[in-house]
Formats: structure tokens, C-alpha cells, sequence
């Protein structure tokens, strides 16, 4: 079979809407050529392959993402392009905005991809390592998260992912019940069992992620505290919460702090990540007047983390 490469080359800021909108257009899979990865010191968190400075764009990135050749590709090229630029109705920077297809082969697409992903330390007690890579932990008390993103989410090296995981550490305790909007993958789920908590709802609006997070509950033997459904935020929930987790656009946290006010107990918390730079004013501003107390404020590259508390 030929596959379609789709190239967007966009922002940091677009990365998570152009990678929504591929993914709901059909994508078999999305990957993300940022040139900062070309500068990070990977030894430390345990990556262990090389990158091609010829594959990484100059400025902005590169969001690529793959479908099948076949009589529909050019209209589903146009719907994703208009659906890329009525992004900018939201304010986000869509950079060059400019959007490029080629064919692939099966086989390579098949493969190729797996190259940006191996294990990798992401906190002070967290490895996220591939199913198709051998690992052995350092340490005793290391925690070993396994994915299988299945060319549909992502790897969990975000460092939006990294901020949430690292809040979750150190703000999860024992026995919490947790709630995961937004789930993707499952991964903050996973984590949050891993690391203690007793349940954790898992709610996205995307059928493929309710799925993808019972498949990764499943690889890590969580899947008996995690339960995984469709829900639009946290719309019709009642479930009183010790810990709110959600990492997604900051466009869409602000509609929910109420309903995040609501469900937590006094004195639990609300970690938000997400969040590109220039969008967060506008999100704490939202989880005061929502009620909330702003504990800690976090950055890695141009996202942010916020970690808010309902007073006791």
C-alpha cells in the first residue's frame, strides 16, 4: 500500500490542534520534527539515537502525519488545511502555515518513526520506554511506564506530558482518586496509578483514546484502576476527586475550571499543563476567579504547567 506523508510546518504553539485535527481527519500516525531536540543533551535521560539535522526545519516545526493514497486524499488534504487555518480564530500562531504531501512506502513508514522514540527518564522516578525496547531500571525504586503510542498519540516525551507527570509526583499522594480529562493516550492515568492513587477516571471526547488508554492500562497491569469513557470535559460528572489532571490546549482548560472547582475536594488539586507561554495569565486568571489557589507555576520550553488547590 502507498501512504501520503502530510508535512505541516507550523509552531510549537500548533502542535497539539494540527496533530487533533490529523488525527480526526484519518492519520495513522503523527510525528513531530522539532530542531530544539537537535540541542538537548538526550545521554541524561537515557536516549540513545542520533538525529539528522536535514530532517528539522530551521525555525518553527515540521507536524507530520500519515494516509492512505486513494480517491479521497485530496479532498481530506484541503479539509485539513482549512481546518489548520480556522485555528488561527483561536489566537494560536500557525508560523508558516505551509503544507506539503509526498507518497511513502509501507514499509518505511512502517518503521521510520519508531527512531524518535526510546526510553527516556522524564522525573525523578519515572522511565517511559517503547514495547519494542529493552530496558533494564537503575534503580530499585524506578517506575517503568511501557506505551504503545500505535502512530496515534504521543510518545509521552511532550514536555507538556513531562510537566504533568512531574507535578504528579510530587503532589499525588496514597490512595488518591483521580480524575484524567483529556486522556490521550492513557498516560497520566497510568502514572497516577503507578505512582499511588487508587483509581483514576479517565474522560476524552476521542473514542481512539478511550481505547488507546485501556490498551496502555492494560501493557502496564493497571487496567483494573482505570476506568476509560467518552465525555465531553467533565460535563456531567459527579464524582468528587482528590486530584484533577488534564493536559491540554489552555484554549480549552478555561472552560472547565468551574466544573473542576465543583468536583475536587477541599483542599485537592488541579494540575493543568498544555498551556504555551503567552496563554498563561489567562489560565490562572480563570482558576482564581474560579476559586482555586495558584500552589506552583512550572515552564519547560514555551509550555507551562500550573498546579491550583481548592482551599480546605
Amino acid at each position: 500500500m502507498k501512504w501520503s506523508e502530510i508535512c505541516i510546518h507550523t509552531t510549537n504553539e500548533a502542535i497539539e490542534p494540527v496533530s487533533n485535527i490529523l488525527h480526526e481527519s484519518g492519520a495513522s500516525g503523527v510525528v513531530i520534527e522539532d530542531p530544539r531536540d537537535l540541542l538537548r543533551d538526550h545521554a541524561p535521560l537515557g536516549e540513545i539515537y542520533e538525529l539528522n539535522p536535514d530532517d528539522y526545519p530551521e525555525e518553527g516545526v515540521y507536524v507530520k502525519a500519515y494516509l492512505p493514497v486513494n480517491s479521497f486524499l485530496a479532498e481530506t488534504v484541503e479539509e485539513i488545511k482549512q481546518s489548520i487555518t480556522h485555528l488561527s480564530e483561536f489566537d494560536i500562531d500557525l508560523g508558516h502555515n505551509a503544507v506539503t504531501v509526498s507518497e511513502i512506502n509501507e514499509e518505511d513508514w512502517a518503521t521510520a518513526w519508531k527512531k524518535y522514540y526510546k526510553p527516556v527518564k522524564i522525573s525523578e522516578k519515572i522511565t517511559i520506554i517503547p514495547t519494542w525496547e529493552e530496558y533494564t531500571p537503575v534503580s530499585s525504586d524506578e517506575i517503568i511506564i511501557e506505551m504503545d503510542p500505535g502512530m496515534a498519540f504521543g510518545t509521552g516525551t511532550h514536555p507538556t506530558t513531562v510537566l504533568s507527570i512531574q507535578a504528579l509526583e510530587q503532589y499525588l499522594e496514597k490512595d488518591d482518586l483521580v480524575l484524567d480529562v483529556g486522556a490521550g493516550s492513557g498516560i497520566l492515568s497510568v502514572a497516577s496509578i503507578l505512582l499511588g492513587a487508587r483509581h483514576s477516571h479517565a474522560f476524552d471526547l476521542d473514542d481512539i483514546a478511550v481505547t488507546s488508554t485501556m490498551n496502555n492500562a492494560k501493557l502496564n497491569n493497571v487496567e483494573d484502576r482505570v476506568t476509560s469513557k467518552l465525555n465531553d470535559l467533565l460535563s456531567g460528572v459527579d464524582i468528587e476527586a482528590d486530584l484533577i489532571v488534564s493536559n491540554i490546549l489552555a484554549e480549552i482548560i478555561v472552560r472547565f475550571t468551574d466544573d473542576a472547582y465543583r468536583v475536587v475536594k477541599p483542599g485537592g488539586y488541579f494540575i493543568t499543563s498544555g498551556i504555551i507561554s503567552g496563554k498563561k495569565e489567562e489560565v490562572r486568571s480563570k482558576l482564581i476567579d474560579s476559586g482555586f489557589e495558584i500552589i506552583e507555576t512550572n515552564k519547560m520550553e514555551d509550555w507551562v504547567s500550573i498546579v491550583a488547590r481548592k482551599p480546605e
